[in-house]
């Protein structure tokens, strides 16, 4: 007779999750009579905890904005591109971003870096973790633009404040001596304080010409790639790949 009401009086107090549990139970009740009190106790605790769970996934998933839709789960593991499947799996597990390491993910335009750099962030967002995603070109942008507003150092902290920064599309352009400065700023807070994944299609052992301060680059460096894994991709690009199979394909000849 009180079911109504403590429904309404769950959602009232915010626990909408056991609310729909709890009309659930109503509605099949011939299921759920069998069980004990606490039993079905449980399964309303359970649903809240699930509902609260994915929204706060969502939550962290908007913060992240991540440039890609992507999941570990949909990673194409058997197009050669130099993808180890055991460090793959490693990186996945997420152990190096508890242990505040870094990824650098590096090879040609088209294999893939942003994807594999979104799908192991998309799984540190599932793991409960923080996660910011940013191109790097846009990124100064921001920071530039922070700068003229007063916004520039709680742009800082807020970046410094994620588990897992991911920097996409780095070495484009050799840095000007603000970037530098900014991109200084941002690895010395995060330094054994988070992890972060760097893409670029340019090698690792030309990323000091790419910032073009020798001693700004030593110590940018030295934060970034002491403590840092290593995924090099190569192979025929995979956009190019999907193209040539599209063409192939006769379902889209129409």
């Amino acid at each position: 007779m009180l079911t109504h009401p403590t429904t309404e009086r769950l959602a009232a107090l915010g626990l909408n999750g056991m609310a729909k549990a709890l009309d659930e139970q109503r509605q099949a009740q011939a299921t759920f009579d069998p069980l004990c009190f606490e039993d079905r106790l449980g399964l309303l605790v359970d649903r809240e905890a699930a509902e609260r769970d994915a929204k706060r996934l969502v939550a962290r998933l908007k913060f992240a904005a991540l440039r890609q839709t992507a999941c570990v789960e949909d990673l194409d593991l058997r197009t050669p591109r130099g993808i180890d499947r055991a460090v793959m799996a490693q990186l996945i597990d997420g152990g190096w971003i508890g242990r505040h390491e870094n990824l650098l993910i590096t090879g040609p335009t088209g294999l893939g870096k942003s994807w594999v750099a979104c799908a192991l962030g998309h799984k540190a967002c599932r793991d409960g973790r923080k996660v910011a995603y940013h191109r790097v070109p846009r990124l100064f942008e921001a920071l530039t633009i922070a700068r003229g507003d007063g916004r520039h150092a709680r742009m800082l902290k807020v970046i410094a404040g994620v588990d897992l920064l991911i920097l996409d599309d780095w070495g484009l352009a050799v840095l000007n001596p603000t970037e530098r400065r900014d991109l200084l700023e941002i690895l010395e807070d995060r330094h054994g304080r988070g992890s972060t994944i760097v893409t670029s299609q340019l090698p690792v052992e030309h990323w000091h010409e790419a910032i073009g301060d020798p001693t700004l680059a030593d110590a940018i460096l030295d934060r970034l790639v002491h403590n840092a894994h290593r995924l090099k991709l190569a192979g025929d690009s995979m956009r190019k790949r999907k193209t040539i199979m599209n063409a192939l394909d006769p379902a889209s000849q129409g």
